[in-house]
């Protein structure tokens, strides 16, 4: 059994695999990573993790995490089974690393697109001879809401929700339907973007708020809330078999 650690920016998502299947999933906050961790290995039979933050953890929760278990910490010098072509690999997130680790196991020799939509919006793409070029980082939607509220005197923060017309008719209209249209269109107009000059694109969307823009988008997409946690899978099995 694999032990799989995502540690975002507002949360903890653990999960257990076994192979390629996924077990079990958890999601938490920081304090109780350890104790979730201990509980886990026990109960699950762990002999392996892996560990990715886009967020600070401390080297105190890391030590007595890898007390439990022989843990991978993912970085840039880490084994991954495609070519990174980005130019400042170093300051490339971890988990845009695990979401293409995932496309080109998934959907191979294939031109793919992945969307993750979770505190920021991530583009990225990777081509059909597993050659990873960049892509782009966007505001998420909730991100997009709070910047109206601190950025104005007056407007409200509130809370995600879908919209019917887009056209707003009371201010709480207006910023729903200017930020949930918003993201709509951007991400259309972004997968378009690549449809032109890669016609055999596959698209995928993965993140926190993937069920709520999955029902909206037009454009034709395979839905997985759990990319990441499966591509981290991927690269601690990749780098067991390299060893």
């Amino acid at each position: 059994m694999n032990l799989i650690i995502d540690v975002g920016n507002t949360r903890i998502k653990a999960a257990v695999f076994e192979n390629d299947s996924l077990i079990a999933l958890f999601v938490f906050e920081e304090k109780d990573l350890v104790q979730h961790v201990e509980k886990m290995v026990s109960t699950y039979s762990v002999m392996s993790g892996i560990i990715s933050s886009v967020a600070a953890i401390s080297n105190t929760t890391l030590k007595k995490i890898k007390e439990l278990l022989p843990l991978l910490e993912l970085n840039a010098a880490t084994k991954v089974p495609f070519s990174n072509l980005y130019k400042t690999p170093k300051t490339l997130g971890v988990d845009r690393v695990a979401l293409v680790a995932r496309a080109v196991e998934k959907y191979p020799n294939r031109n793919v697109l992945i969307i993750d939509a979770g505190t920021c919006i991530t583009y990225d793409f990777v081509n059909s001879t597993k050659e990873y070029l960049g892509g782009a980082i966007s505001l998420g939607i909730q991100m997009r809401y709070t910047a109206l509220h601190k950025g104005t005197s007056k407007l409200p923060l509130l809370e995600l929700q879908e919209v019917g017309s887009f056209i707003g008719n009371s201010t709480e209209s207006s910023i729903h339907s200017g930020v949930i249209h918003g993201v709509l269109n951007e991400i259309e107009g972004v997968i378009e973007q690549y449809q032109r000059k890669k016609k055999d694109l596959t698209v995928v969307l993965t993140g926190g708020d993937t069920n709520f823009l999955a029902k909206q988008l037009k454009s034709v997409i395979f839905a997985n809330p759990n990319f990441v946690l499966e591509g981290l899978n991927t690269i601690l099995t990749y780098n067991k078999e390299e060893c």
